[in-house]
């Protein structure tokens, strides 16, 4: 039986905390001090990545630019695919986008009525095999459609980066990484949960103070 279980829990479904094994593919996050903790040195390169923040505009977006600039120069044969939006709260603003370094002849953006039909696109998109990175924005997503992202990251080897309120920190995720953005006068950044790492927590000045976001 032994043999059986070791192949078990060697599968990627699985998730052990901090006896998950290190050797994950990973992207840089752009941010050093951010590097440091996260396991494999930056972003998972495929999976469900939740950033949870107490008040929008706190510093998600500035999180992630230097992985949206990674993917607008990705070098590779054939066509590059699409930086997917999936109902962002705000229209991204091209040419603050642009002069961050996204090339925004590839950003998509996708409309939906609610977090459902949110939800729905975002798993389609990662599905499509036209897209490299897909964002999204739900106030409010089951434990099922969480699990229906993450199967469909890792099926087609993508990263999928859902941004919530900081309320949904409370309720269980399967994500691969989860963070948590604190506001106010100390803001923080929080991982609160890793594949193959542990809790780890960084003001946001480590992050923003010198990074080239």
């Amino acid at each position: 039986m032994k043999p059986a279980l070791d192949e078990l829990l060697t599968h990627p479904y699985i998730w052990r905390g901090r006896h998950a094994p290190r050797d994950i593919a990973t992207l840089s996050s752009g941010h050093p001090a951010l590097d440091e903790v996260l396991p494999g040195g930056g972003w998972p390169r495929t999976g469900l990545i939740e950033i949870l923040a107490e008040r929008r505009g706190t510093g998600e977006l500035r999180l992630i630019v230097p992985l949206l600039r990674h993917f607008s120069h990705k070098e590779g044969t054939g066509d590059r695919g699409w930086i997917a939006w999936i109902r962002p709260p705000y229209v991204p603003y091209a040419p603050a986008l642009a002069e961050a370094g996204i090339d925004v002849s590839r950003v998509l953006l996708v409309h939906a009525r609610d977090d459902d039909e949110a939800m729905w696109a975002t798993e389609q998109a990662l599905r499509s095999a036209g897209c490299e990175v897909v964002l999204a924005w739900a106030d409010r997503a089951s434990g099922q459609a969480l699990r229906r992202l993450q199967l469909a990251a890792e099926d087609n080897g993508l990263p999928v980066i859902l941004f919530r309120p900081g309320s949904a920190l409370d309720a269980p995720s399967p994500a691969v990484l989860r963070m948590c953005l604190a506001a106010g006068d100390e803001a923080r950044l929080s991982v609160v949960k890793s594949r193959g790492g542990r809790p780890a927590s960084l003001p946001a000045r480590d992050l923003f103070g010198g990074a080239d976001a």
